[in-house]
């Protein structure tokens, strides 16, 4: 399949003249259509004579941006999350949320009040990093997202921008962030691609995933991660790639590639790079003191390597970058995010916020806070913590001339241009959903990121065996027993050759002295104080990762993977040949 790409020549062209069409006050009521300022009509016109070409991506964001009141450019650059699973039909409480937090009872409504330009669906999973940010769910299963995503696409579709389609995003990063969990392909954190470092097999997957979420009516992903793993972070970890920028930037690439062949915009993050701070940003702000020179050697090669495969959006985050705009945090750095990331990294896309509704945001109210991030340079303002309040701050900021018309037209323009972009490939079938195709990519993926730390390479573990785990992951040691019963190991309650797991949020208290195994499920770190004879890695805990290892217990495979972080006092891997 081909990437679905930018151009960013025909961006260029399209933003140039779209900053000189709105330059006199409007008011929120519709208007009547504009045209394109006659200069650049002209230039862009083809000659009586020669044959009409069909309108780019890009020149129908124009158009459209050219006819749009002032209330409808605004709600373009906004894209918070709702209450409930349905766009129409919701729960009292639900309904109470969505009154809190954008004065509607539903989905739907808010889409239609202000306008939107998209929504974020989001929900609780287990071991999530992210949690903290997640104010509801309104994801189940396929069906019920299905039928969400296309109410919600009915509701959009009555706007002056209807003609454009509906954003709407999710974080299915895989690993330990994904909201949609059942009836999917679930493939094995990106941390495991690093460890299997073929960006084939990335690219494969990702694109499996892409075509999932795509068949659901989701048409942006914020994913990949992008952070290089440089300090042990707890809110990265297994989320990024690892700690060898070159070899994190071909992942990257592998996994937009994958998801934009699909027809899902990936959202490259954190930019500049989280991975320098174990500092969470969803409760502070990370303080990021390496020099330039580090940040261009080591943060910024994944986000170039994104940006040269397609990607559609970068997503910036509330990190404080010292070398560069100390004390303002990135998603309000104009120097950061206009200088560096379209000026020096060259990207034309579109910039979309973290959170807003993390803590480093919400030292401004709602309103100040949307306006400051357009001003710095993004064009998507995600889950601002009040809907109603950004939509007016902006608004009014657009009146008053603090929020310059000639940067709003320019975002509206690029959030249009992505989803003109989006609309050329159509949705796959429902029935695609964990077809036997995306579960072989899955499972070829977490083949080869198996790795093993301390041990022997070869031969497997003598069965019968008991699998044993930290507390409260008792269905990831029924997906390895099955596995390894479908592998021809027995396997016992007590008594048998002890595998142990370990994941997410454990530590040394969690290890068992006396496991002849010990797999880390995450990052692998806690191997380095564990004692078994055999120490291996998955970096997941999904069926695809449990089936390889698996294997690999029964002699079935070899391990291939390789640790792409370092642990102490234990080699990348025992299985160099």
């Amino acid at each position: 399949m081909d990437a679905v790409s930018i151009t960013p020549r025909r961006a260029g062209v399209a933003l140039a003249a779209l900053t000189a069409v709105l330059v006199s006050g409007c008011t929120s009521e519709p208007e009547q259509p504009r045209p394109i300022p006659s200069a650049s009509a002209s230039a862009a016109a083809p000659s009586a004579s020669a044959a009409p070409t069909a309108a780019g991506p890009a020149e129908r964001a124009a158009a459209l941006v050219g006819t749009l009141a002032d209330a409808d450019l605004v709600g373009q650059v906004l894209m918070p999350y709702a209450y409930g699973s349905s766009a129409t039909k919701v729960s009292g409480g639900s309904a109470a949320g969505n009154r809190a937090l954008a004065g509607v009872e539903t989905p739907a409504e808010m889409i239609s009040k202000y306008r939107l330009g998209g929504l974020i669906l989001v929900g609780f999973s287990a071991d999530d990093p992210t949690a903290g940010n997640q104010a509801t769910t309104n994801v189940d299963d396929p069906e019920q997202v299905r039928e969400l995503t296309t109410g919600l696409n009915e509701a959009a579709g009555k706007l002056p921008t209807g003609a454009a389609p509906f954003l709407i995003g999710t974080d299915q990063e895989h690993g330990v962030v994904n909201r949609i969990t059942k009836g999917v392909t679930l493939l094995p954190s990106p941390m495991a691609a690093g460890a299997a470092g073929d960006p084939a097999l990335t690219e494969a997957a990702w694109r499996a995933a892409g075509a999932e979420l795509a068949a659901m009516g989701i048409n942006m992903d914020f994913a990949p991660v992008a952070d290089v793993l440089v300090t042990r972070s707890a809110v990265i970890g297994s989320r990024s790639f690892g700690a060898d920028p070159k070899r994190a930037a071909a992942q990257v690439a592998g996994a937009v590639k994958g998801l934009q062949s699909a027809g899902v915009a990936a959202s490259v993050k954190h930019f500049p790079g989280h991975g320098l701070s174990p500092t969470d940003s969803h409760q502070d702000v990370p303080v990021i003191p390496q020099s330039r020179k580090v940040l261009d050697r080591t943060a910024f090669p994944p986000f170039t390597a994104g940006i040269d495969a397609g990607a559609l959006a970068v997503m910036s985050a509330h990190l404080d970058v010292t070398a560069i705009d100390k004390g303002t945090p990135a998603t309000f750095s104009r120097k950061i995010l206009t200088d560096v990331l379209r000026g020096q990294l060259g990207f034309k896309g579109v910039v979309i916020t973290d959170g807003m509704n993390m803590a480093p945001a919400k030292r401004w109210g709602p309103g100040e806070a949307a306006v400051r991030a357009l001003k710095a340079g993004n064009d998507l303002i995600l889950m601002p913590p009040h809907v109603g309040q950004a939509y007016d701050g902006l608004l009014a900021a657009l009146r008053d001339g603090s929020l310059p018309r000639a940067r709003l037209v320019e975002a509206a323009t690029r959030v249009l241009t992505m989803k003109f972009t989006l609309a050329e490939r159509p949705a796959p079938a429902m029935s695609t959903l964990n077809s036997p195709e995306h579960r072989q990519a899955a499972e070829a993926l977490a083949a080869g990121a198996v790795t093993v730390l301390r041990g022997s390479c070869t031969g497997g573990v003598r069965g019968p065996v008991t699998v044993t785990s930290s507390g409260g992951r008792e269905a990831t040691r029924g997906l390895l027993a099955d596995a390894l019963t479908a592998a021809g190991v027995k396997v016992v309650a007590s008594g048998g050759t002890k595998v142990h797991l370990v994941g997410y949020g454990d530590g040394a208290s969690d290890l068992r002295g006396d496991a002849a195994v010990t797999v880390a499920m995450d990052t692998p770190y806690v191997l380095g104080g564990a004692k078994s004879p055999t120490l291996l890695a998955t970096y997941s805990s999904s069926r695809a990762s449990m089936t390889a290892l698996a294997n690999v217990l029964a002699g079935k495979a070899r391990p291939a993977g390789r640790a792409p972080v370092r642990v102490s006092g234990l080699p990348a891997t025992t299985c160099d040949t």
